[in-house]
């Protein structure tokens, strides 16, 4: 029966999830975002004195500690992780990536928020380059914490060199943050087993340290010109689910 199955032409049970793009001002903000990527602001080069910054949070990060030890990695086997757990409360983890510099600025708030992350920006921007910059390009998605135009007053008012720039709705994969936070997750929360939050804490900024070390900037590789492609593909495809008749 298995074999049969995988011969079959049509796999009806088979089915990748997705989101069309609503935001009706999509290609003109994902654009700008992966110009300045690129290198470019409003068709020119950035200049030396730009920096392009991404910031998001990673709100509710458990800490679990594990009711027995963990049993370490030998020839032929992995690590062996106790399945029970007793929780121990979380926390926000917040981070801000340099694009161009692949610098990291982090830190930890018991929940996110409008103080939490304006905390995380004032951690950048008053430290050079950052302060004294011609121009930092700030990118974020629209999380509560930095939605809208009162978060770009808010934000802008604070900082005259910052410009804030918001990814479309649903459209976080834009924010090279959530690239880190992936390592994050792969590398420093799993498995996930820390005595309390000031332990997960000391982990997650000790990680940090280390990481930007070694790190380098992310290869991106998705233009504008790709963009624009994939929403022809869009436009082409059809309105309504084609209805395939029984034979």
């Amino acid at each position: 029966m298995w074999r049969w199955l995988s011969a079959d032409a049509i796999r009806p049970w088979n089915y990748r999830s997705w989101i069309f793009p609503r935001d009706p001002d999509f290609a003109a903000k994902a654009g700008r975002i992966l110009d300045l990527y690129g290198g470019r602001w409003e068709g020119e080069l950035l200049h030396p004195g730009d920096y392009v910054v991404c910031a998001d949070e990673k709100p509710s990060t458990q800490a679990r500690r594990r009711k027995h030890g963990t049993l370490a990695a030998r020839a032929g086997s992995g690590q062996k992780v106790e399945h029970e757990y007793e929780r121990k409360g979380a926390l926000c983890y917040l981070a801000a990536w340099d694009t161009r510099r692949a610098k990291i600025f982090d830190r930890c708030a018991p929940k996110d928020g409008i103080k939490p992350f304006a905390a995380l920006v004032e951690q950048f921007m008053t430290v050079e380059p950052y302060a004294s910059a011609q121009r930092v390009f700030l990118i974020v998605d629209n999380g509560s914490a930095h939605r809208g135009q009162r978060s770009i007053d808010r934000l802008q008012g604070a900082w005259p060199n910052l410009i804030l720039i918001h990814t479309p709705v649903h459209a976080s994969w834009l924010n090279q943050a959530e690239i880190y936070f992936s390592v994050v997750q792969r590398k420093a929360l799993q498995p996930n087993n820390f005595a309390d939050l000031d332990d997960l804490e000391h982990h997650l900024l000790a990680f940090g340290r280390r990481y930007e070390q070694i790190a380098t900037p992310f290869e991106w590789k998705f233009t504008r010109r790709d963009l624009e492609r994939q929403l022809a593909r869009l436009d082409d495809a059809p309105a309504e689910p084609v209805a395939v008749k029984a034979a």
